[in-house]
């Protein structure tokens, strides 16, 4: 391990003991250091919009707070307990949906089965793994649908662009965009139900 990050683990290491002594100033220096790479590669990609991505996150600190008493330090430091908080709450998140597009709460509970018993890796490291994992969920998804359906759910779900916006780049009406749209997403539940992605077996749309 070099130099730099020793000195790192060792700051985490002084900010995580003072946070279980109760410093809510040393728990909110180690959310902030992680949370923004949580958000952007570990919840968001996951849990399908930003709304329910910033409710998985105020989740996912909420359960920090109250359980970072159980938290025993290791050479891995603090990011990997709090990646494994978060993709916990996203499992509780998809479970209670009916709608499931990329991910389901099965497909992330096994993801957290592989992850608990690989070796811990870098912050960076696993952030880039996270980013990967997502574009490789999501290509495969969208490679399995019509072009011009996957282009809709580009645009809307995934950029987040504008109803009009939208419709306008596909060269029709904001109302046939709207039909378009939901027959795309209704293939791609298709594909990932018939690939097990909701591994839940709910089935309901």
């Amino acid at each position: 391990m070099d130099g730099g990050r020793s000195d790192a683990l060792e700051r985490e290491r002084q900010l995580v003991a003072r946070a279980k002594a109760g410093s809510r100033r040393a728990l909110d220096a180690l959310l902030g250091t992680y949370g923004p790479a949580l958000y952007q590669n570990v919840l968001l990609p996951r849990v399908g919009s930003e709304a329910a991505a910033k409710e998985a996150l105020g989740e996912t600190y909420s359960r920090v707070v109250a359980r970072i008493g159980t938290f025993s330090w290791s050479a891995a430091g603090f990011q990997p307990w709090l990646r494994t908080v978060a993709l916990q709450v996203a499992i509780d998140q998809l479970a209670s949906r009916k709608r499931v597009l990329f991910w389901g709460a099965g497909d992330v509970q096994r993801e957290l089965d592989v992850s608990s018993k690989a070796t811990p890796v870098a912050p960076s490291l696993s952030s880039q793994r996270d980013r990967e994992a997502a574009r490789a969920k999501v290509e495969t998804a969208l490679a399995q649908i019509h072009p011009r359906y996957a282009r809709a759910i580009r645009l809307r779900i995934l950029d987040a662009r504008p109803r009009d916006q939208a419709a306008s780049a596909l060269e029709v009406t904001p109302a046939a965009f709207d039909v378009l749209l939901h027959r795309a997403v209704g293939a791609l539940e298709r594909v990932t139900r018939a690939h097990g992605g909701d591994g839940s077996g709910d089935g309901g749309t």
